[in-house]
């Protein structure tokens, strides 16, 4: 009993690791991006560091997930982790903008698999009556890890050089390779001698990445939403995937399971997902810049002035997951956490230049306790929708919307931001700018956000957790009950 509890112990500790290289490695670079430049040259790409990055794990997250649910999780955790590695290794020794943009891409086709296989391996390696309780750690290191990114990167960069926010991802990750490698059993999917859905993976793969130059476009020399590096490929991203249902209709092994969706909890769940990406965007992204221009903060110390949120959002998913776990229910948990979500956001419509650290910390507080339940009831939402054989793509799935809604996010938020700033800057000087841009956009993309996710979760059938569905043997029954 010792033995399997040390080996659940160090596969847990895998499963967090990888979540963590994958989401740390997102918002890492950030705060490191200005010395890059100037170290590298090449300011016209700056965007394309992080875009690359994005494109490839996202488009690479559904396909890992459904590839793990065909062939084992095993065998694609090893090669994602290893390619994730290499990538971090080569971006570290990079000489010029030109390489280390490619060498992100490459770090992403590997981080595509750390987050769904990490929270997929959740319901494998755990029981029912635990899997709210591990899923709520999970939520608080993911909550960590976005929070901890930027702090890291202003560290790194300030202390010792920017190279190291890509090689601290080398040792953790030969760790975890060894944990892999030894402890993970193997466990053989159901792809039953099927081939892969090629052109599936070609055409999404396509479309994704059509969409998010779209969107990364749209922040770049002032672009315009009709302009045709923006509206081009978002366009052509909108007839990839009308063409992408028809191919995945007809596909014998699916990519993406079209049939899924008929599920009313799998479906609001991953609308859900989408629509609080808003809300994490708008604190993880926003307020560092906020304390950065408007009140002069240094890279690492806004990294470390929005750790009330970090915290709130650890003990929201951590209190979630416990009561996930005693309840057996996570409809009533998840409806609750859109009303926190709406009252820390709204109050930062009074966000100044000259705000107090303590009610600031209070609004933050507010989003993070919102945050957290997502982060947490969500994973265990989509995963008691769906049959044990499609725990990795509904697993891979709800990361993918929640990439996609933070890129959208991103997109209208930068919009707005940059329009504020533009139009305050002559009248009342940059920090009051940006304070007024922060005040704008944080308060529109939360509440937004959170009342379609709180529509959403109301929707959603309330089904208790049942931890005998796992030996039952009756997956279908149960696919069609939680729907």
């Amino acid at each position: 009993m010792k033995t399997d509890m040390n080996k659940n112990g160090l596969l847990l500790f895998a499963v967090l690791g990888g979540m963590f290289l994958a989401m740390l490695d997102q918002t890492i670079v950030g705060t490191a991006l200005p010395r890059i430049t100037a170290e590298l040259g090449g300011a016209r790409l700056y965007t394309w560091v992080v875009t690359a990055y994005l494109l490839t794990s996202t488009v690479t997250v559904p396909l890992y997930g459904r590839l793990s649910d065909a062939y084992g999780r095993k065998p694609l955790l090893l090669v994602g982790v290893t390619i994730f590695l290499a990538g971090s290794a080569l971006s570290g020794v990079a000489q010029d903008m030109g390489q280390l943009i490619a060498f992100r891409g490459l770090q992403g086709l590997g981080a595509g698999a750390l987050l769904p296989l990490s929270l997929a391996l959740v319901v494998d390696l755990f029981p029912p009556e635990r899997s709210g309780r591990v899923q709520g750690a999970l939520g608080g290191v993911m909550a960590l890890s976005y929070i901890a990114g930027p702090f890291l990167g202003g560290l790194f960069t300030d202390h010792a050089s920017w190279r190291w926010a890509f090689y601290v991802n080398v040792p953790i990750g030969l760790v975890l390779i060894a944990i892999i490698w030894f402890r993970l059993p193997h466990r053989p999917g159901d792809a039953g001698g099927a081939r892969p859905d090629y052109l599936g993976i070609a055409v999404f793969t396509a479309a994704i990445s059509a969409l998010l130059v779209g969107l990364t476009e749209k922040g770049v020399d002032g672009n315009s939403w009709t302009s045709v590096p923006v509206v081009g490929p978002i366009a052509a991203a909108a007839v990839l995937i009308a063409l992408f249902v028809l191919v995945e209709r007809r596909a014998a092994q699916p990519i993406v399971p079209l049939h899924l969706f008929a599920n009313r909890t799998y479906t609001l769940v991953n609308v859900a997902s989408f629509a609080t990406a808003s809300c994490m965007y708008a604190g993880v992204v926003f307020l560092p810049r906020y304390f950065q221009e408007a009140q002069g903060e240094s890279a690492t110390s806004s990294g470390l002035r929005i750790y009330p949120l970090m915290l709130a959002m650890v003990v929201g998913s951590a209190v979630t997951g416990a009561l996930i776990s005693r309840s057996g229910r996570y409809k009533p948990w998840l409806v609750i956490a859109p009303f926190f979500l709406i009252a820390g956001t709204v109050l930062c419509v009074n966000v100044a230049v000259d705000s107090p650290a303590l009610a600031l910390a209070g609004w933050m507080a507010l989003i993070g306790l919102g945050m957290g339940p997502m982060l947490s009831g969500l994973t265990v939402a989509i995963q008691r929708a769906v049959p044990p054989r499609f725990i990795g793509t509904a697993s891979a799935n709800l990361t993918f919307f929640r990439q996609i809604g933070g890129s959208v996010a991103l997109a209208v938020g930068g919009t707005a931001y940059g329009s504020v700033v533009a139009r305050e800057a002559p009248l009342s000087g940059l920090p009051a700018a940006h304070a007024a841009a922060s005040a704008t956009v944080i308060p529109w993309l939360g509440v937004v956000g959170a009342v379609v996710a709180l529509v959403a979760l109301a929707l959603m059938p309330d089904r208790r957790i049942d931890p005998a569905e796992a030996v039952r043997g009756t997956e279908e029954a149960a696919f069609a009950q939680a729907g």
